[in-house]
């Protein structure tokens, strides 16, 4: 009886709540949206192991195992022992291992020096001549660290980041009144932290740079759970969203899209490019990931059984009485000619080295990138969401944080050829109806102290807002200029910026409604 009663209260008591204040506002939210990822790639875990799980996709292939294996060498630095999981360590690289640069699977934190063993550095250094060409003696993503008895190209003890303040057009304040921060990096890096000398190769040809010619700037990782999902989106997809925004008049980058037709795809592939700010990568299997296990770290693998080098460094190091004087005692098993110059050079550019990293290690390492979920949507059916949903659609921001898309067969296509065509041996995410909150497009900010060459990729937003649990940081940008999303929206302001237009909308809003936008960002 005890029970029955008391059974009846919670009923009645139940009964008044609904009938609350709380019950006036209701939102309807269709069930797929909360499934950022689809069903085959979403979790809804909302805690600070939220960028690290495995999708349902891996679970029911299953290829939890080979998963967790990926993930221990995301998660370890490599080493200069001979043999062993992590052995292969250099000569040179820019970290030791992949977490430093993704803090707990994350967008890179802002940082005030230049440290590659900083947990959560996630910058590279993006360095050009002033046409924002990269320098050719130096590698993409330049090295800072090195194993003895070399010494690496860049010196990062000298390398200085000044935060600066910017004044916008408006002088960083509202009409309502409310007033605003915003800041950028300037890079210097002095002659002398410079090993190579400075050069750059333009239609073949290899000339000096001056160094007042030398421009530095940042790029900072983004998160990389979901990029499988990415990767599953069709390239005839990928295709139409570029042909339908050239019909509509949007300004696209005319070095990958013109009257139609890809003028740039990846490599000798036809595959449309995809991955990195600036569009570098392609498929997944060939991107990113797979490129930075090898020249992060300079471990080879089968089908990379070369150094991340340059042959300018190379040239550099082999004449360096240093490295000459020590190179057999810490490589006494590299053929000696009697020529230690020659010997050091041919070492350091040899295309046929032994391989550190095996296949069946590098398989497990591109199930867990390929298998990383994206955290479920959160506070959908919340009123002040609701709120800055609709005003993020009205002011235009989904023209380029294209909410939604469907993905295709995902067959998997690896154009290094280590994968197979519907390859088994990685999970994939078929028709799949994901929210990743980005057109996959490049547009241009117009930034002060812009990313190189102005074009950048749009940046998914999905499962940022868990950013400052997960990572302790919620930094945004390419290089961490915004520490938060209303710092990142204001810097779509610039008069050339494409967004221009959103960002003008944006600041005629009350600072509630503002306030809802951003909440309605850190929500999906």
């Amino acid at each position: 009886m005890k029970k029955k009663f008391l059974f009846l209260i919670i009923i009645a008591l139940t009964g008044c709540y609904d009938e609350g204040e709380d019950a006036k506002v209701k939102v309807e939210v269709s069930e797929d949206e909360w499934y950022a990822g689809g069903e085959l790639g979403t979790v809804f875990d909302a805690t600070s192991f939220a960028y690290e799980q495995p999708t349902p996709a891996v679970e029911k292939a299953g290829m939890s195992r080979a998963f967790k294996m990926g993930e221990y060498f995301f998660e370890n630095d490599y080493n200069e022992n001979p043999d062993g999981a992590f052995c292969g360590l250099g000569p040179l690289m820019v970290r030791r291992g992949c977490i430093y640069c993704h803090p707990n699977y994350g967008h890179g934190k802002r940082q005030t020096r230049y440290r590659a063993d900083e947990n959560g550095n996630g910058y590279l250094l993006v360095i050009t001549d002033e046409t924002d060409t990269y320098l050719s003696s130096l590698t993409g993503m330049p090295q800072t660290l090195a194993v003895a008895p070399f010494k690496p190209p860049i010196d990062e003890s000298k390398i200085q980041i000044n935060w600066l303040t910017y004044i916008d057009e408006w002088g960083n304040r509202f009409p309502d009144g409310e007033t605003y921060e915003l800041i950028y990096p300037e890079v210097t890096i002095p002659e002398d932290a410079y090993y190579v000398p400075l050069e750059v190769t333009k239609n073949g040809v290899v000339s000096a740079v001056p160094y007042s010619n030398v421009r530095v700037k940042l790029e900072s990782t983004i998160g990389v759970y979901g990029t499988g999902l990415l990767d599953a989106i069709s390239d005839e997809d990928l295709k139409a969203e570029y042909a339908r925004q050239e019909a509509a008049g949007v300004s696209l980058n005319p070095a990958i899209f013109a009257n139609g037709e890809w003028v740039k795809t990846y490599g000798a592939t036809t595959h449309p490019l995809r991955f990195t700010y600036a569009l570098s990568r392609g498929p997944l299997q060939d991107g990113a990931g797979a490129n930075a296990i090898w020249n992060i770290t300079n471990v080879t693998r089968s089908n990379r059984r070369y150094h991340y080098m340059t042959a300018t460094y190379a040239r550099t190091a082999s004449q360096d009485p240093d490295v000459q004087k020590d190179f057999y005692r810490y490589f006494p098993s590299q053929n000696k000619t009697g020529n230690v110059e020659n010997d050091i050079y041919n070492y350091l550019m040899d295309t046929d080295l032994n391989v550190e990293m095996s296949d069946d290690n590098y398989e497990t390492f591109l199930v867990w990138h390929r298998g990383l979920a994206v955290p479920a949507a959160r506070d959908l059916d919340d009123p002040q969401v609701d709120l800055g949903k609709r005003l993020f659609n009205e002011i235009g921001c989904a023209r380029c944080h294209r909410p939604t898309w469907t993905t295709g067969a995902d067959n998997v296509s690896d154009p290094s050829g280590f994968f197979q065509d519907n390859d088994p041996r990685l999970p994939r995410y078929p028709n799949q109806k994901i929210w990743p909150y980005t057109d996959m497009v490049q547009h241009r900010l117009s930034m002060k102290n812009d990313i190189r060459t102005g074009w950048c990729r749009t940046t998914p937003l999905w499962g940022r807002g868990l950013s400052r649990l997960v990572t302790g940081a919620s930094d945004r940008l390419h290089d961490c200029r915004a520490r938060t999303v209303i710092e990142a929206i204001l810097w779509h302001g610039s008069p050339e910026s494409d967004a221009r237009q959103s960002l003008e909308k944006f600041r005629e809003l009350t600072r509630d409604e503002r306030d809802a936008i951003a909440r309605f960002i850190e929500s999906i």
